[in-house]
């Protein structure tokens, strides 16, 4: 493998799940360090830090919200992979915006979480580029804005922290307004490496991503389900 790979710390007491994302990563050609405890790892990102980090939620010693908010005191862009037990314990995380970029809940897919790093690594790669392809460019749509490559989504200017795959599904959405979206349609938008989900995967992410523009404004009510088709960004 070649020293110049990119480096991904993966932070996670249970063995097999450590041993099977890092075996993963490897095939992919990424190179990887595994940690079994919050305190060994921070110890190396202290002196060094990865290209990205895959972060278990309750770890020995020093638990992975500690370490994500030590990560983030030192860089805004370094791509953080929560993974947890809960999905509810990641909704209190985002609450707090201690500033990871994304999550899977146990058990996930190892394809998904390929197409998560894939996609964060890109970000960080090109998002401080003036440079930018059609596909990278800002969407603006009435009041709610998303930029693709900062993983960023505004409404009214206010800042909407939702996950990478909510982003691109909700992207899928406002880049065809008034145009219904099949669920199908939409598990190419959210999942780029074609991984399989379930009608009630897409469903799930629909209803997060209103609560979330909700609790920015409660007004909010731009996506409408569509009985037997799916859903649609709706402008006034």
């Amino acid at each position: 493998m070649s020293a110049t790979a990119r480096l991904i710390s993966v932070v996670e007491d249970e063995d097999t799940i450590r041993e099977m994302v890092c075996l993963a990563l490897g095939k992919d050609g990424y190179r990887t360090e595994s940690f079994d405890d919050g305190a060994k790892a921070w110890d190396a990102f202290a002196r060094t830090l990865p290209d990205l980090v895959i972060l278990d939620i309750g770890l020995p010693r020093v638990d992975g919200l500690e370490i994500c908010r030590r990560l983030r005191a030192r860089s805004d862009t370094l791509p953080i992979i929560f993974v947890t037990s809960r999905e509810e314990e990641f909704d209190r995380v985002l609450g707090l915006e201690i500033g990871a970029d994304d999550y899977l809940c146990k058990p996930f897919s190892m394809r998904e979480l390929m197409a998560r790093v894939k996609v964060l690594l890109r970000r960080a790669t090109v998002a401080d580029t003036t440079a930018r392809a059609t596909e990278d460019q800002p969407t603006v749509c009435g009041r709610l804005s998303i930029d693709p490559l900062r993983l960023a989504v505004a409404w009214d200017g206010r800042t909407v922290p939702l996950t990478v795959t909510e982003i691109l599904l909700l992207r899928g959405l406002v880049r065809r307004p008034g145009i219904v979206k099949t669920r199908e349609q939409l598990m190419s938008d959210a999942y780029p490496d074609r991984v399989s989900v379930s009608d009630r995967t897409i469903d799930s992410h629909v209803k997060r991503i209103r609560r979330k523009l909700q609790t920015v404004d409660p007004a909010f009510d731009h996506i409408e389900g569509v009985y037997g088709a799916g859903y649609r960004y709706r402008v006034p």
